[in-house]
């Protein structure tokens, strides 16, 4: 399929323009991306969705095209951007990555009007399940300016599943300036402070998952069966209290593989988008 991406700026409640990208035909899916990335790692994504979905990508705040963020950061400029958007498309579908599967579980809490949310590796920290003793060390080298230190600090204490996470801390560091090297890593490295901010807010909502059992959007909650270990009992624990919820763990998938969007992981959000409700085959 051979479509041109529309292009449009949506005002925000603040007055600033959220520029909003949207490829494809059918129901409205908008995407809430991850952290240390911009729109740029999910057109893939959107292109493979594009035949069934109009796929609307936007960059959230301090991130290439978007204005910049509110500080100090409490995720609530996000939210409200987020539902700007589910007001302007008239979308009522919504995926979430990462931190931005944080956000767009906390828009829906609100609730804003989302009837089905789909969210890969979300980053929702339940139970302690999601390590966090990184955290203080990595915001501190990023404060100091060391920039590889603290992506090897986050990456060592989050990818617990990797060998390269057991490698020498000096090792880590060596390979971490090499990544900043591409223009991947030299993204995630400016976008490091901001990323560690959304990593504080998250780990600050640490609790059970009981806090979240008002969402009563339909909710598939996905993770990488080949991705960091503590995303299935935390998806687990989160769909235990959900009312409308289900979980897919999904085979050889690492933590990118939203952004890779294979064709058996997007076959299965479209199905998500268009099968009957949760609450329908329970009742």
């Amino acid at each position: 399929m051979t479509q041109d991406w529309t292009v449009r700026r949506v005002p925000a409640a603040d007055g600033a323009a959220i520029v909003l990208r949207s490829l494809g035909d059918g129901p409205g899916v908008v995407v809430v991306h991850g952290g240390g990335v911009t729109i740029d790692s999910y057109r893939r994504l959107a292109i493979r969705l594009a035949d069934r979905f109009t796929v609307h990508l936007y960059n959230r705040r301090g991130r290439a095209d978007a204005a910049a963020r509110a500080e100090p950061y409490d995720g609530e400029q996000d939210i409200d951007d987020l539902a700007a958007l589910l007001a302007y498309t008239g979308a009522r579908n919504v995926i979430g990555h990462s931190a931005g599967g944080f956000l767009a579980l906390s828009a829906a809490a609100r609730p804003l009007p989302i009837d089905r949310l789909a969210l890969y590796d979300p980053a929702v920290a339940v139970n302690g399940l999601t390590p966090s003793a990184w955290l203080p060390g990595a915001r501190q080298a990023a404060a100091d300016g060391d920039i590889p230190r603290a992506l090897a600090l986050v990456s060592a204490g989050i990818n617990t599943h990797s060998a390269a996470s057991r490698l020498p801390l000096g090792f880590q560091i060596a390979m971490c300036k090499l990544l900043l090297r591409t223009s991947i890593g030299r993204t995630m490295g400016d976008l490091l402070p901001s990323t560690l901010d959304e990593s504080a807010l998250i780990h600050r909502h640490d609790g059970p998952p009981e806090q979240w059992s008002g969402v009563e959007a339909e909710v598939l909650l996905a993770c990488g069966a080949a991705g960091p270990p503590y995303y299935r009992p935390s998806i687990e624990a989160l769909a235990g209290v959900m009312p409308h919820a289900r979980t897919l763990v999904v085979p050889k998938a690492g933590h990118d593989a939203l952004n890779r969007a294979p064709q058996h992981l997007v076959d299965a959000l479209a199905s998500f988008f268009t099968a009957g409700s949760v609450r329908e085959a329970t009742a």
